[in-house]
């Protein structure tokens, strides 16, 4: 039985990607054309990486950040949040093993700021984490969201390069 890779071998093993593909549609209006980029799980950690104490920054952002670093329309939205899971994952592997400067994972929202129930931990570490940085989490609905998370944004400009 083959031994299964670690989440920071998942992270860094993907040697095809980035890649930009033509977004093609058979159907009639087309939905949607143009350039999408399928983008790297170690891009996705590398902007992760660098959100500040204090700050935050949603899914969507990401990818409008990795589709304006690669000339893209959009990045592809399904690959695009896999890899923020390997990128927290990864990142929780590594500071289970003692490594200083991990991706601060817990600052990455999905939309309207509703905390990750698939990080590492759950929602309730991710709440904890981004209270012990002064970030209010309340229950709305049936979801967990930063209160005022907008408030909070990163400005995705910073990141581009």
């Amino acid at each position: 039985m083959a031994k299964k890779k670690s989440w920071r071998e998942k992270l860094n093993g993907n040697p095809d990607l980035p890649r930009i593909q033509e977004i093609t549609s058979d159907t009639d209006p087309p939905r949607l054309t143009g350039w999408m980029v399928i983008p790297s799980p170690g891009e996705v950690y590398e902007i992760m990486r660098r959100i500040p104490a204090r700050k935050l920054i949603t899914v969507q952002e990401i990818r409008a950040i990795l589709a304006k670093r690669h000339g893209a329309d959009l990045a592809c939205p399904l690959t695009t949040g896999m890899f923020v899971r390997i990128a927290a994952e990864a990142a929780h592997e590594a500071a289970e093993e003692g490594e200083q400067e991990t991706a601060p994972y817990w600052r990455t929202l999905k939309s309207g700021g509703i905390l990750n129930e698939k990080y590492p931990g759950g929602v309730k570490e991710q709440k904890r984490r981004l209270e012990e940085e002064g970030h209010k989490v309340v229950l709305q609905s049936k979801h967990h969201c930063v209160l005022d998370y907008d408030d909070s944004l990163l400005d995705e400009d910073d990141l581009i390069a």
